[in-house]
């Protein structure tokens, strides 16, 4: 069905509710189920080639051979409430509903919502488990709940399915709330490196936890096919089994796996993709993975690159163009021509990653899982699309490829990741930022913040705007949104898409470091209006391993810290309106790899531009402390003990 979006004024237009679009003007053409292994490419496995995984349904089937199930349970805050997703295999055939109350013993209330489906490739129907598929997902909203309350809540068998167990999740507290509360930041989580940061996050889960805010790039379920590319020299991964080479650092056992027989060394893991050989099956395994956190506490995401569509380009020999443009398996095709339709139509245009997760963009006047924000006591936090939905987003609209002519592309004039957008842009004016419907609401929602009930702000995004690991995309997002963030006196700016840990320095407009706001290496000072901390936060763990810089390059002076060799996650801890501290958590369980403690100056969060800067906009004579050093450094060392 061709998308009902305007013909090429945008690639794909959707609802505040951000139910997806895809357009089918041009066939696709590549395999029934495109499977990442020639040695076994069928659905189900048949016991050759890379193993087929299995993980453990959010609800335990009563009966040994369900006909379905409930096998993912994700939460997420909506305004005074609660959404509760849960997805099944086959359909309910009633409305979905869950059940709930103030006590385990008297779910009093019951909710009722709605359920969306998209045609997955391959569909549930053609998968051997009920257990290890999804696709049907219900969304079931408890509003007007108190804040900072605990809530018990069931999820009711349905057309085969199994009745959960009794639930609990604590509602966020009220904005201005002075309570001290943890977040677990984490950014570009798949399986594969990521079992120590897995273990870590459960663990402050365990420990309080308020939620957790994953900054794109999830399950890395593009990357199915890694197992059929071969090794190359600009690509830190080969897998060979004892022989494995991969960036220092934390090293996984699994890599000395020996190669399935009939495998050659690739680019992929022991499961040949992060976690399944197959784009859907990385999306179910994954989620029924971390189910154990999601169904316990909100997990708050937002995209990243890895979410688009079902590859992202191809490798030596370009076998992905001629697998999913030809259909032709273990062969090669002379150049790499892989466009917006070389992707089924349910892997293209973030489609799965709109359907499997429900964040409150349409509550807050932004769009689904795309942009939204929320308040959790004395911080407000801003969930922004790094990925689309700007002039020089990394993926285009069609109105890119077209070069602004409001019409259908041809094939060949897009891309494999060609997305969005998914609000409006003024007038087609795909160059002009301040044209983009994400830009419009995020100035509106800077400009609501109440700071003498939040104080603090973080803005998150998949992509950072500054890292020794310097590309073009940076600039890019620094000239989207930079003035905007530090015009609303932004505290914190993370990200991730880099696959390590870095901290600068407190940075101005346009790349100037404000020394001023440096107490030490590992305490900083808010100045509003003129500098941000900037964290890359893409330590967590995936099949592409470590990001390395290169030695000839060196770390550049904006960055304080950089660790390229450590997996894990990170905690931002708010514990009143002046101190906030950051941890970055080992994986590997032997503690912090980096800490931090940022400041705020007395009278720093209102809505002025707080300290001088430039005709230029960059940081200027740092105005007196409201307190000395001394003092701060008190407050800093009193919080961490």
């Amino acid at each position: 069905m061709k998308t009902e979006a305007l013909i090429g004024a945008a690639l794909l237009a959707v609802a505040s509710e951000a139910v997806p679009t895809v357009d089918t003007t041009y066939p696709y053409t590549g395999p029934e189920v495109p499977v990442g292994d020639w040695v076994d490419p069928t659905v189900n496995g048949n016991g050759k080639g890379f193993p087929r995984l299995v993980e453990a349904p959010a609800v335990k089937p009563a009966t040994a051979n369900p006909t379905n199930n409930v096998n993912v349970i994700a939460l997420a805050y909506v305004p005074q409430g609660m959404n509760i997703h849960y997805q099944t295999p086959f359909g309910l055939g009633v409305a979905p509903s869950v059940k709930w109350g103030t006590s385990a013993s008297a779910l009093t209330n019951t909710a009722t919502g709605a359920t969306h489906s998209y045609d997955r490739t391959p569909p549930c129907s053609m998968v051997a488990a009920v257990t290890q598929c999804s696709q049907f997902f219900h969304e079931v909203q408890l509003t007007n709940l108190k804040p900072d309350t605990t809530y018990y809540y069931q999820i009711p068998a349905a057309n085969g399915t199994t009745q959960s167990e009794i639930l609990s999740f604590t509602t966020a507290r009220a904005a201005g709330d002075a309570k001290p509360f943890t977040v677990a930041v984490l950014n570009d989580m798949g399986y594969t490196n990521a079992q120590g940061t897995f273990k870590q996050l459960n663990q402050a889960v365990n420990d309080g936890a308020a939620f957790a805010w994953h900054g794109g790039d999830i399950s890395y379920a593009d990357d199915f096919y890694s197992g059929l590319l071969a090794c190359q020299d600009d690509w830190p991964v080969c897998y060979n089994g004892t022989s494995t080479e991969v960036p220092t650092g934390d090293y996984p056992e699994g890599y000395n796996t020996p190669l399935p027989a009939g495998e050659k060394p690739n680019q992929g893991s022991w499961n040949g993709g992060d976690i399944s050989v197959i784009y859907e099956s990385n999306w179910d395994l994954w989620q029924q993975w971390i189910q154990n956190m999601t169904s316990k506490i909100p997990y708050m995401v937002l995209p990243g690159n890895h979410e688009a569509a079902c590859a992202e380009f191809d490798g030596p020999g370009n076998v992905l163009t001629a697998y999913l443009n030809g259909d032709k398996a273990n062969s090669t095709a002379p150049k790499a021509e892989l466009t917006y339709f070389s992707c089924p139509p349910s892997q293209r245009n973030y489609t799965a990653y709109q359907h499997r997760f429900r964040m409150p963009g349409q509550e807050t006047g932004g769009v689904g899982n795309m942009w939204y924000s929320f308040d959790y006591g004395l911080a407000h936090f801003v969930s922004m699309n790094g990925e689309t939905d700007y002039a020089m987003s990394p993926e285009s609209p069609f109105i890119k490829d077209t070069k602004g002519v409001a019409k259908e592309p041809l094939a060949n004039q897009t891309y494999i990741t060609d997305s969005g957008p998914f609000g409006k842009i003024d007038n087609n004016d795909y160059n002009n930022t301040k044209a983009y419907q994400q830009y419009q609401w995020l100035a509106k929602d800077l400009a609501a913040v109440d700071r003498t009930k939040t104080p603090w702000v973080f803005v998150m995004s998949h992509r950072p705007m500054y890292s020794s690991e310097v590309s073009a995309y940076q600039a890019h997002i620094r000239e989207a949104f930079e003035a905007l963030l530090l015009q609303n006196n932004v505290d914190a700016y993370f990200s991730g898409h880099i696959h390590w840990y870095e901290r600068m320095w407190p940075m101005g407009r346009n790349g100037t470091i404000d020394k001023g706001s440096v107490v030490n290496n590992k305490t900083y000072t808010t100045n509003p209006g003129v500098s941000m901390t900037h964290i890359v936060n893409g330590m967590a763990g995936n099949i592409e391993s470590h990001s390395t810089l290169d030695p000839k390059k060196g770390v550049l002076p904006i960055t304080a810290v950089l660790d390229q060799t450590h997996y894990g996650f990170s905690k931002l801890v708010v514990h009143n309106a002046s101190v906030v501290t950051w941890q970055f958590v080992l994986g590997n369980g032997s503690g912090i790899g980096d800490e931090l403690t940022l400041i705020k100056k007395a009278n720093s969060s209102g809505s002025g531009s707080g300290s001088p800067t430039t005709k230029n906009g960059v940081a200027g004579q740092q105005a007196p402390l409201a307190f000395t050093v001394v003092s701060a450094l008190l407050m800093a060392a009193w919080y961490l003990v």
